[in-house]
C-alpha cells in the first residue's frame, strides 16, 4: 500500500483515514503483521496498533529481525543484541498502574516503581554492558590490524550493497569456502584472506557486512568495529549488482554510507558484478556507472565473480591500484638462528642467494621497500 501526503502526521504517519482503511484491509486478508517501510516513532508505533488491531513493524526492526536471524559469531550477536536493545529502550510503554508494583508492609509510600522503569534499567544496564564488550572487541581488532601492518600487505576491503555478490567475488578470489548466499545480510561478521597479485605482491582481502539505503544509524553504530576494516584499507572495492535494476541508486547508497563511516578518503576501485545475468541494458548502465567512477577518478572493471569473467582485468586493476611498494636488491647480515626473518624474506621477497659464515647467514635478496623499512626499525630497537 502506498501514500502520498504533504507532511506525516506525528500521531501515526498515515493519517487516520488511511489508517482505517489498512485496517480493513488487514482485516480481509487476516494479515497478522504490517511492515512500514520507513522509521516508525514510538508513538506512531503503538498507535497504528490499537487501530489496526494487530503487529506493526518497521523498517528499522525488520532489518534488526534479519541481522539476528544471520547472527553466528559471538561478536555478531553482541552487535545485534546492541542495536536491537537501542532500538527497543525508546518503545517501551507502560499500561498504568497495572504495571506497578505495590509496596506492602510497615513504612510504605504508596506505588513502588512501575514494570516499566525496572525494565528500562534492566535494559539499560545490558547496554553498558554490551557496549563495553564490544569496545573489547574493538580494541582486538585493533591489535591484530597493528600486527597485520606490522608485516608489508595491503588490505583490500570489499564493500556493496547486500546481496551484490561480494562472498562469491571474496570466494573466487582467495579460493574460499565462506558462505555466498542469494540472501540479504548473508554476511556480518568480517574474513580475512590472502591474496597473491599478478605482480607477485601479496594482499590481504577482507569481506564485510553488506549495506542497504537509510541504513539504521543503531546498526552503524554497533557494526563500528566490522566497519572499521574498511576505514583502515588501502583499496575498496565497491561491488555492484549489474543485474539488479536499481543498480545505479544502490552504488550511490554504498557511497553515501563509506562517506558516513570515515572511509571517504580511502581509495576505490569500481567493480561491476554479475555481467553474465545482466540483460541487454547492462553495456550503457555500465558506461554510465564506469562515467560517474571516472569522474571521481575511481577506475571501473566489469567481471562475473560467479564465472570468472573478468578476474584477470580485475587483479590487473587492483595492481594498478594499490599504492606502489617498488622492490630493491639487498644484501642483508643475519644471525643463524634468525629463522623468522629468514622466513619474511621468502614469504615477501625474492631471495637470490644464501651462503652461511660461522653463526652468521647472509642473504642477497630483492624485497619491497615496506620491508626493508620494517628490518630496519627492527634493528633499531634490538
Amino acid at each position: 500500500m502506498l501514500q502520498s501526503r504533504d507532511a506525516p502526521e506525528a500521531a501515526t504517519l498515515i493519517g487516520p483515514g488511511k489508517a482505517a482503511e489498512l485496517g480493513a484491509t488487514v482485516a480481509a486478508g487476516a494479515a497478522d503483521v504490517v511492515i512500514f517501510d520507513r522509521e516508525l516513532t514510538p508513538t506512531q508505533q503503538r498507535n497504528l496498533e490499537k487501530s489496526i488491531r494487530t503487529r506493526v513493524i518497521d523498517r528499522t526492526q525488520l532489518i534488526l529481525d534479519i541481522f539476528a536471524a544471520r547472527a553466528r559469531t559471538r561478536e555478531g550477536r553482541l552487535q545485534v543484541e546492541f542495536a536491537q536493545l537501542n532500538y527497543l529502550l525508546p518503545r517501551l510503554s507502560g499500561r498504568g498502574i497495572e504495571m506497578s508494583r505495590l509496596g506492602g508492609g510497615i513504612g510504605t509510600r504508596g506505588p513502588g516503581e512501575t514494570q516499566l522503569e525496572t525494565d528500562r534499567r534492566r535494559i539499560a544496564r545490558r547496554i553498558q554492558k554490551i557496549e563495553h564488550e564490544l569496545e573489547g572487541v574493538r580494541a582486538g581488532r585493533a591489535v591484530n590490524r597493528r600486527r597485520r601492518s606490522s608485516v608489508p600487505l595491503a588490505t583490500l576491503a570489499l564493500a556493496g550493497y547486500t546481496n551484490a555478490g561480494k562472498s562469491t567475488l571474496f570466494n573466487r578470489l582467495t579460493q574460499s569456502g565462506v558462505l555466498a548466499d542469494a540472501r540479504l545480510f548473508a554476511t556480518l561478521d568480517p574474513t580475512i584472506r590472502p591474496l597473491l597479485l599478478p605482480s607477485r605482491r601479496r594482499v590481504l582481502v577482507s569481506d564485510t557486512v553488506g549495506f542497504i539505503r537509510n541504513l539504521p544509524t543503531t546498526l552503524v553504530k554497533a557494526f563500528r568495529a566490522t566497519l572499521e576494516e574498511i576505514q583502515e584499507a588501502a583499496l575498496v572495492l565497491h561491488v555492484v549488482d549489474m543485474a539488479s535494476p536499481s543498480a545505479v541508486e544502490q552504488a550511490a547508497h554504498v557511497g553515501e554510507v563509506l562517506d558516513e563511516i570515515g572511509a571517504a578518503h580511502v581509495p576505490r576501485l569500481l567493480v561491476m558484478n554479475k555481467m553474465d545475468r545482466a540483460g541487454a541494458g547492462a553495456e550503457p548502465l555500465g558506461r554510465r556507472l564506469a562515467s560517474a567512477a571516472a569522474g571521481q577518478k575511481v577506475p571501473a572493471v566489469a567481471i562475473s565473480a560467479l564465472t570468472g569473467e573478468g578476474i584477470g582485468r580485475l587483479l590487473d586493476a587492483i595492481d594498478l591500484a594499490l599504492p606502489v611498494d617498488p622492490t630493491t636488491k639487498v644484501t642483508i647480515r643475519l644471525p643463524a638462528a634468525d629463522g623468522a626473518t629468514l622466513a619474511l624474506l621468502h614469504q615477501f621477497g625474492r631471495v637470490i642467494k644464501t651462503r652461511y659464515s660461522g653463526n652468521h647467514c647472509v642473504v642477497e635478496a630483492e624485497i619491497p621497500e615496506s620491508l626493508q623499512r620494517r628490518l630496519r626499525r627492527a634493528r633499531q630497537q634490538s
